[in-house]
């Protein structure tokens, strides 16, 4: 967070001939098999401490529920509501962010309570006049779909299942004092407070309400209802900590006190829905996903999505990287989250209730992370899921007049740079997704990219941005030429030939930003003259001209035209040479504190930042694909691990852990939308891809290990293969590559220009 074309067309490179079309007789299908373990392998702490920020807690794949532990919030790193370093927590919240640089949700908090019920939150040094309780994690289990813990000063044991849209609670209290549950509905995490906020006693064990708060999500509305195994012997409600008389109240910060004169077996379980549109449509989503009591069903279930989404990939590898891998798929299917109700119902962005989809509504897009990796790696993963994501989008263009720039809760919160919704559009067009009106989809994606706001009046007149009106202006540029590039791409393919130059040329932009003196990517002012004073260390966070980073990390930021950029630098050596001290500078800016997303330094390569993930992978277009895979192996030895700060920068809802989902299976996407996957060094010795139908695209890694790093030659299904690159097409028609890997770079191996990735 955040010139030499291809003259291919995207149907062009899928019809690669005999190196990457798949003829029928060598398809390999695989039997039906039983899905193997691989939750296993999970470990849900993996990122929890640091900047990792990820969720912790209880959910399935693509869940609107989030069931998680909160802490007491202590600052940045505890943006999801929780961090490993804490021992407190406040009670259990619904909703969750996983690795974003900013906090809100966290909606809905319980807390089961033995004896006095205090109305005003515990602080770390003091968990005794305020609600909430001291943890150890030597109590703490984390699965995937199951969270337990014991709440030291209750000394009650708290379990956590969930379904897509309901939260499962069981509480087994083990004191003799009194037993109640806390409902707080005041605080959520961050920048998050509370507008509105409503609960109503509907039956003997039952109660309503919603919360309605403004953050982040400028927004956002959350309705609930929640179904108690045992019946409320009363109910105590407040504002704040203002008594409220009856059975339901209305207020800022809503709270209740729910008592239980009697428990079966000392527990409490209750079942908590949430909807984005009534709290009549939670309440049948209760109904429609968790329809009995039974705890351990439900966790079962949970266990067996994840198992189903782990399964999807199967590797062999040594244990580190066998948990490292199946932690990161788990982590690329927590966002984006389902936001429509079990009948279809939803909220849009303009506030109106859209009945009965005939889609699955989805919300919370980082999209200038996740554009990256995560949504090509979803055109692999989540084939069944890639229509009802570009639905999505259009659904909001046609609530708020353009395409997605960061989605929350059906609210748009304009964060971050660029215009990547377009991008993840058009690499499911080209790659052949396209049951949406691909009409709209185009139309969409024109107008977004024809806005004026942030820069973009200076692009459509081909013009750059000065950067004396606005900062961030390289940043912005770069990022505005990617999508550009792909507007062009799709235009191609609609035969929009007018189209397609115009974007054509926008996308070309990017050289207007470029230095030859100094060989960076520069601000230039009004005037033409070049920002000064210049550092290209400095990374003044926002108040520069990039973003979250500085010009040693943007000058690279070209990922639909490598070539391009090679030609800029006026030859494939200076490029190389400036390409390798990216990765050895490591001189700082005396006195200036850098933006925390800049972590995970190899020199200025910053692993932490989404805008320097494909940067490892340009040695290939410069014929020296062994640079590639020795930076891989050492990326992944120093930043990725099984530890709680096993990731060195904010996950940023998945876009961390595909780039090393990606790149252990040894190969990933530079350019975001063209199909292509360049090859690297493989972490494991064998990765298989189930496609539909039984068929299925197998990497093995030959000889692999911690020194046989470098590809020595390659061959697809039993033919040499010298590309230093693999297509779409390749992996979902099915096949076998073979890397046979040495300890030495191959001076041979894709280094040839007809080899090197188009």
């Amino acid at each position: 967070m955040f010139t030499r074309y291809s003259k291919i067309v995207f149907s062009g490179i899928f019809a690669l001939s005999v190196l990457c079309t798949l003829p029928v007789t060598s398809q390999v299908k695989t039997k039906k098999q039983n899905n193997l373990d691989y939750t296993q392998y999970v470990n849900p702490l993996i990122g929890s401490a640091g900047h990792g920020h990820v969720f912790v807690g209880a959910n399935v794949p693509f869940g609107a529920v989030q069931l998680g532990p909160v802490n007491v919030f202590e600052g940045w790193d505890w943006c999801s509501g929780y961090n490993y370093a804490s021992n407190t927590i406040l009670g259990f919240t619904h909703t969750h962010l996983s690795g974003t640089g900013i906090g809100d949700l966290n909606d809905i908090l319980l807390l089961p309570v033995s004896g006095k019920v205090p109305l005003t939150k515990g602080t770390k040094e003091d968990m005794v006049t305020g609600y909430g309780s001291y943890f150890s994690h030597e109590n703490e289990i984390t699965k995937p779909g199951y969270y337990s813990v014991l709440l030291d000063k209750y000394k009650i044991k708290a379990e956590l299942t969930a379904t897509e849209r309901v939260g499962f609670h069981k509480y087994t209290f083990n004191s003799v004092d009194d037993s109640h549950i806390l409902l707080d509905l005041a605080d959520g995490v961050g920048w998050d407070k509370p507008m509105k906020t409503f609960i109503k006693k509907t039956g003997a064990k039952t109660i309503v309400g919603y919360r309605h708060s403004k953050g982040w999500a400028d927004d956002q509305r959350v309705y609930f209802a929640m179904e108690f195994s045992e019946p409320i012997s009363n109910i105590s409600l407040y504002d704040n900590v203002s008594a409220v008389l009856g059975n339901q109240g209305e207020g800022v910060r809503m709270k209740a006190v729910i008592d239980f004169a009697t428990l079966k077996n000392k527990q409490v379980l209750v079942k908590v829905g949430l909807s984005p549109v009534s709290y009549e449509n939670a309440s049948a989503n209760i109904k429609a996903e968790i329809p009995t009591w039974d705890f351990t069903k439900t966790v079962k279930q949970a266990n067996s999505k994840w198992n189903t989404e782990l399964n999807k990939i199967q590797i062999k590898a040594d244990e580190k990287t066998m948990k490292v891998f199946y932690t990161s798929l788990y982590h690329t299917v927590f966002a984006p989250s389902i936001f429509n109700d079990a009948n279809g119902d939803y909220r849009g962005t303009d506030k109106k209730v859209y009945e009965k989809a005939n889609f699955t509504n989805y919300t919370t897009f980082s999209l200038w992370d996740t554009y990256r990796a995560l949504h090509p790696l979803y055109t692999i993963t989540q084939p069944d899921k890639i229509n009802d994501i570009v639905k999505s989008f259009l659904a909001i263009y046609q609530q708020q007049g353009r395409l997605p720039v960061w989605h929350l809760m059906g609210n748009e919160t304009n964060t971050m740079n660029g215009n990547h919704s377009i991008a993840v559009i058009v690499d499911a067009y080209l790659k052949g997704y396209r049951d949406y009106d691909t009409a709209l989809a185009y139309e969409a994606i024109k107008k977004t990219a024809m806005q004026t706001r942030d820069g973009m009046d200076y692009v459509q007149k081909l013009q750059y941005i000065p950067a004396d009106t606005m900062l961030e202006t390289v940043g912005n540029a770069l990022e505005y030429a990617i999508d550009d590039w792909c507007v062009a791409q799709m235009a191609k393919a609609l035969n929009k030939t007018d189209d397609y130059t115009y974007f054509s040329k926008r996308a070309n932009l990017y050289k207007l930003y470029f230095d030859k003196e100094t060989t960076f990517m520069r601000g230039k002012l009004a005037n033409g003259n070049w920002r000064t004073p210049f550092n290209p260390l400095s990374s003044a966070h926002r108040k520069d001209d990039y973003v979250e980073g500085n010009a040693w990390q943007y000058t690279w930021l070209v990922p639909q035209d490598p070539y391009g950029l090679i030609d800029l630098f006026g030859s494939e050596d200076k490029f190389l040479a400036k390409l390798d001290a990216l990765f050895l500078i490591t001189d700082k800016v005396e006195g200036e504190e850098a933006s925390p997303d800049i972590s995970g330094l190899i020199g200025q390569y910053a692993q932490g930042n989404e805008p320097n993930h494909h940067i490892p992978y340009l040695y290939a277009y410069a014929g020296q694909p062994w640079k590639t895979a020795k930076l891989i192996r050492e990326i992944d030895d120093k930043f990725y691990s099984t530890k709680p700060d096993g990731l060195c920068g904010n996950e940023d809802l998945g876009q961390m852990s595909a780039w090393y989902v990606f790149s252990a299976m040894g190969f990933y996407s530079v350019n975001p939308a063209n199909g292509i996957y360049i090859l690297g060094s493989p972490l494991v010795n064998n990765a298989t891809v189930k496609n539909k139908d039984g068929i299925s695209f197998t990497l093995k890694a030959i000889d692999n290990s911690s020194t046989n790093i470098y590809i020595q030659k390659a061959e697809y299904n039993g033919k040499s293969y010298t590309k230093s690159y693999i297509t779409h097409e390749m992996i979902t028609k099915g096949g076998e590559l073979k890397l046979y890997m040495g300890s030495k770079p191959s001076g041979t191996w894709g280094v040839k220009k007809e080899d090197r990735p188009l």
